[in-house]
């Protein structure tokens, strides 16, 4: 683990990128879920939304209960899955909007620097193919953060993280060129409407005919066609099930009132809905249905025991636009939200299969985040990590070989000027503008209800310490203690 400065990145050139051996280098499949709490699978606990295919999925791997996201909102915590750094050593530690919320265009967040090395170039250099499909958010159209001047062969999907909030825009991405969406007529995802809806044509009007993601699973399945014979990496981002709630009716005729009393009429935001919590709850059914196309395939291809998959949340679940986290207990015993740094912002699923390797139903407990994804993938597929990276494979987790796990000695996060940190079984958290931070004993409080700051001086101190040092400064991303 990188510890306290940062470090010149040094690369070895790794032998898979001489002489690939297939057999060698198994294919990957990370799913990224956006805005999916830690409670929302029926394997984590969910009792109201069906998520079958998921459940099977861990069911044959390994289910993670004290796994992190990089940051409690989408762009961050992305830069730090593909980078290996936490968001103290990140160059993207929030949402950074280079356009505003009145317009689409120009379209786009903060993007990250030409000079980034990030998991999808060094399994590029490695020789997989490699390809990005969903939501990106680091950066836009000619940036020097687009997907395919960041090692990503193959880019589908959402550049923008604003039109990414409407399932049906004009246009996604292929590459560098628009792919227009037939039936898609542009409005704006985040006004304020005049007046409510009133009949069934005035929730109408926020819909097409062409579904994002369904167009985004069929681009993942062709990718995977297509290099069946070569090393693959995919990074599936879903968009779903962010806000807005919009999903094709067959998917909302699963839960058709089954839940809702009253509808969504947009005033927290987003879009209106007539069946807002259906929605949400189809949205979620839906995307299951997604990965489970793409696991059939893998079986269908016989490339499922050389393939490891992974599936994970960028964070916590969110609050507005209609969304209702408190119905279906989306963070489970945890508190906090999306943009929260206690743990129902960043505490995420984490769910790895790999068959042959990665025992059946497992269950672990161990402490881990977004940047330990690079250095595990490296040990996977043969390629030296950077030395800057803050992460620590967890291989030796997923093999069974406990005793051989490195552990971290803290982990950290910043984001809008508060900052987190965990060491152990401790949490502190300290807020924006606040001159203390609180603690908590996550063994005996999952829910961070008591602060303990005051009983256990010797701990706040070398926490202080950790605050005060695990992080380099930032031109785009200040803190308030600065």
């Amino acid at each position: 683990m990188a510890w306290l400065f940062p470090a010149i990145i040094v690369l070895a050139t790794p032998a898979a990128a001489q002489s690939p051996e297939r057999e060698n280098q198994p294919n990957i499949v990370f799913i990224l879920a956006d805005d999916l709490g830690y409670a929302e699978l029926g394997c984590y606990g969910q009792k109201k939304i069906r998520t079958p295919h998921l459940d099977a999925l861990a069911a044959a791997g390994m289910r993670f209960t004290q796994f992190y996201a990089g940051s409690p909102v989408c762009a961050p915590s992305r830069c730090t899955l593909l980078t290996g750094k936490h968001t103290g050593h990140t160059y993207i530690r929030g949402n950074y909007e280079l356009g505003n919320w009145e317009q689409d265009s120009p379209e786009g967040q903060l993007p990250l620097p030409p000079d980034t090395v990030t998991l999808a170039s060094l399994l590029k250099r490695a020789g997989y193919a490699t390809a990005a499909i969903g939501k990106w958010g680091l950066g836009g159209p000619d940036s020097t953060g687009h997907p395919n001047r960041q090692g990503f062969d193959f880019w589908y999907g959402y550049l923008c993280q604003r039109v990414a909030h409407n399932y049906y825009p004009t246009h996604l991405w292929r590459n560098t060129q628009k792919d227009m969406l037939p039936g898609n007529s542009w409005f704006r995802a985040h006004q304020k409407l005049a007046e409510p809806p009133r009949d069934p044509a005035g929730y109408e009007r926020f819909r097409g005919q062409t579904y994002a993601p369904d167009r985004m699973i069929e681009e993942a399945l062709q990718f995977v066609r297509d290099h069946k014979q070569t090393p693959f990496f995919l990074y599936f981002a879903t968009p779903v099930p962010h806000a807005a709630i919009q999903v094709p009716d067959d998917s909302l005729r699963e839960y058709h009132g089954r839940f809702d009393k009253r509808p969504y009429l947009g005033e927290k935001g987003y879009l209106p809905h007539p069946e807002p919590r259906a929605g949400y709850a189809a949205m979620v059914t839906r995307m299951d249905r997604d990965v489970g196309r793409l696991l059939r395939l893998l079986d269908e291809l016989g490339i499922a025991d050389n393939t490891l998959v992974l599936f994970s949340s960028d964070n916590g679940p969110t609050f507005n636009g209609g969304t209702d986290s408190a119905f279906f207990e989306s963070a489970g015993p945890l508190r906090g939200l999306k943009a929260s740094l206690y743990e129902g912002g960043i505490r995420v699923p984490l769910i790895v299969r790999w068959p042959g390797h990665v025992a059946a139903g497992a269950t672990s407990d161990h402490v881990g985040a977004f940047w330990d994804v690079l250095p595990t993938i490296a040990d996977v597929a043969g390629f030296e990590v950077p030395a800057d990276c803050d992460g620590i494979s967890i291989l030796p987790t997923l093999l069974g070989r406990t005793e051989a796990q490195r552990r971290h000695a803290f982990l950290y996060w910043e984001y809008a000027g508060g900052q987190a940190v965990r060491m152990g079984d401790w949490k502190a958290v300290w807020p924006k503008r606040s001159k203390a931070f609180s603690l908590y004993d996550l063994a005996h409080d999952i829910g961070e209800t008591t602060d303990v700051s005051a009983e256990h001086p010797k701990i706040v101190e070398k926490l202080r310490t950790v605050f005060l040092s695990a992080r380099t400064p930032s031109e785009h991303f200040p803190l308030s203690r600065e």
